[in-house]
Formats: C-alpha cells, structure tokens, sequence
C-alpha cells in the first residue's frame, strides 16, 4: 500500500489555509464575540456561579457623615445632593375634606422621565394612556401622573426652555423639576428625585410605575394586573416587575453610551435588574428603594443598573413580566394589544396607538375556542421567528 505524498501535502494545504481564515475572522470580529457572547457567558457565570453579591462595601456603603446629610434636610450636604426643586407639587396626592388635608388612596403614582424639550411627547401621554381623567371615569381607580424632569443643559437655550416648562407646568400642574442638568450621566439622579418625592409626598401609593417618556402603557391592562396583584393577596408586598435583565456584564467600550469604566464597577455582572424604560414597584418596595438610596452613593450613571443595587441590598428581587417589552416595541396587531403592558420606542405613534389598542373590537378576536386558537397562531408567528427580535420573548404567545 502506497501512500499519496502528494495528495496528503495538498489537505495540510487547505486546513492550514482553512485555520488563517477562521483566526482571521475571529481576530476581525473579536470585539464583537466578546461583547456579545465571551463577556456575557462569564457575567452570566460569575453571577450565578461564583458571587451572591455583597454590596454593602466600601465601594457602594456612604459613610456616616453621607447618612446625616442626606437624612437632615437642612442641612448643607442635603442642599448640594439633593437639588432644590425648581418646579413642585407637594400637594398631588392630598385631598381637601371638611376635616382637613389627608393623602389620597392612589393606585398608581406614575413618573415619566423626560427631558425638558419634549413638550409634544408629554402631551401625548397626557392626552392618552397618561390621562388621570380616563383612569378615574372608565377604570374606576386614583392615578397620579407627573412628568420628571432636570434643566436644559444648553446654557444658550436653558431659559427660553425653562420659560417654557413654567407655562407648560401652569396649565398642566404635572412637572417635577430639581436644579440638576438633564443629561444620560445625571439619570440616577432623576431616578432618586422620583423615590424620594413618592416617600415625601406620596406615599400612601399603592404602587410605583418609573418609565421613559418614549414608552407606551396599555393603561386598562396595566390597571387590571395591579388589581390582581392586589386581590391575590391583602396588600401587594414585595412587587418589582417589568422586563429583567439577568447577569447582564458591565459595558468596557470607550465609545459606547453605557461605557462603564472598572474602577467604577470592578465586578464583571451587574445585579439582575428590570429595564429602565418600565417597571413597577409596589408601595413597600418603593419605601426600600428610598431607604437604600440613604445608604448608597450614587456614583452609579445607569439609572436601572443603579436600581438593581439598590434592589438587591435590600433583599428585592425583580419579576419577569413577558408582556413589559424593556427596550423593544410591541408587534401592531390585535392579539397582542389583549395582554400588552408596556411597549417601548413610541416617539410619533403614541396616540394612533392608543386608539387601536383601546378599541372595543379588539377584544372580540380572541374570544371563543377559535378566537384563542387564531391569537395564539399569530402570536407565535409574531414573536418565535428563528431570528432575534428585539420585542417580547416567545414565552408571551403561550401566556
């Protein structure tokens, strides 16, 4: 038996050809496959595997001047961490009775983060899924809307848009405005504003809700879960929903928005946290989240990431909801606005929206045996593609 030399030098040939291009490929993609897959399976790994998270430490823990300043409200440290309120409504949720002033029994208290300049997107929401008015005549329950908000971080345009927000504010009565700029890096400060204006304010609420200004509510479904919650159990306890995010790894690329730098964040997982965009709390969750932002500094720039710290010193652990659609948008189509809770990414469309969500007929095609069958056909077809969609998971079409 002869051996072909010839033949044998060629397959060394082609696999050492075979084995450049594939480094050559991995070497070109590599930041990405990093990014996407490797730092994701090790965040996943540490997260789950390794470390239960300690973060009451050196790194997260104020110290005891830190507590006194922030927990006396006279005091200078109080004035320079928690800014002045240029626009506020310390009375939204009290009622005037013939006995006096007392705090409203309130379903929801609602914040909306938006930034000064987006009048016509505060407007939508008013005039739509935001309207306390409709909660209250075709829903029958106590919503309370306020829209939170920092100043324009243009100097040249600060105080035609400052003018602005005092006139917008003045009709409505629905801003909350502290002296801070509005900006992606001052996010966590907006989110401690809405926690500490719900305890001073409005703390009677049965529930929290934190969502971006972008985002739509299917307020009658939102409405009809959060009753539930409540008739599953005397008073709805320790209620964190909304889409979570599981082993999420730190982002370490310079150039990227979410950009978190190790001697920030040295640990390669964040703590399981909800999305940003909307999620709810219930009243006792928010009166932790308050105290744990007395004893954490915020140094934190992602305003969820920062949630999800707080969550977890405390011992909150969020809740998966498949139809809160974190950074996606929801499918348009009938059998999903049934269920649909939030759906994000509505700049333009909120109202058009509104009138084909809320629209009586769309609740008669999933009545009946083949109503069911149909919706849950084109559920499946809508969110179990073989490839990635970023809305709600394939587990929503067999909820």
């Amino acid at each position: 038996m002869f051996m072909n030399f010839r033949r044998i030098h060629k397959c060394q040939c082609v696999q050492l050809l075979t084995t450049g291009l594939v480094l050559c490929m991995v070497m070109v993609c590599w930041e990405e496959l990093d990014h996407h897959v490797v730092s994701h399976m090790k965040s996943y790994t540490y997260r789950y595997l390794v470390n239960s998270y300690d973060f009451l430490n050196s790194s997260y823990a104020i110290t005891s001047n830190d507590y006194e300043r922030k927990t006396h409200p006279n005091s200078l440290g109080d004035r320079l961490m928690n800014y002045p309120y240029l626009i506020n409504h310390p009375d939204k949720c009290v009622s005037v009775t013939g006995y006096g002033e007392r705090l409203e029994d309130v379903l929801l208290l609602l914040f909306v983060k938006s930034s000064p300049e987006n009048f016509e997107r505060r407007q939508a929401i008013r005039d739509t899924w935001g309207n306390e008015s409709f909660v209250w005549s075709q829903l029958g329950e106590n919503v309370r809307l306020m829209f939170a908000l920092g100043v324009h971080p243009d100097v040249g345009q600060r105080a035609s848009v400052q003018s602005a927000l005092l006139k917008e504010d003045k009709t409505y009565g629905d801003l909350i405005q502290q002296d801070f700029l509005d900006t992606f890096h001052n996010l966590t400060t907006k989110l401690i504003m809405q926690f500490h204006w719900g305890h001073m304010y409005c703390s009677r609420a049965r529930f929290f809700m934190s969502a971006d200004d972008d985002i739509f509510v299917h307020m009658p479904n939102l409405v009809k879960y959060l009753r539930q919650e409540l008739s599953s159990q005397s008073d709805a306890k320790d209620l964190w929903v909304g889409h979570v995010h599981r082993g999420a790894p730190p982002i370490r690329r310079k150039e990227s928005k979410y950009h978190v730098p190790y001697d920030l964040y040295p640990w390669p997982s964040y703590p399981d946290y909800t999305a940003g965009a909307g999620y709810v709390v219930s009243g006792d969750v928010a009166a932790k989240i308050y105290q744990a932002t007395l004893m954490l500094n915020s140094s934190m720039y992602i305003d969820d990431v920062f949630m999800g710290i707080c969550a977890k010193a405390m011992g909150v652990s969020p809740q998966e909801h498949v139809f809160f659609s974190g950074e996606g948008k929801a499918p348009y189509h009938p059998c999903i606005y049934d269920h649909m809770i939030t759906s994000h990414g509505h700049a333009t469309d909120v109202r058009s929206l509104w009138r084909a969500a809320t629209n009586p007929a769309v609740y008669s095609h999933s009545r009946g045996f083949m109503g069911n069958l149909y919706c849950k056909a084109v559920k499946v077809m809508l969110l179990c593609p073989p490839y990635y969609q970023n809305t709600y998971s394939c587990m929503a079409a067999f909820a």
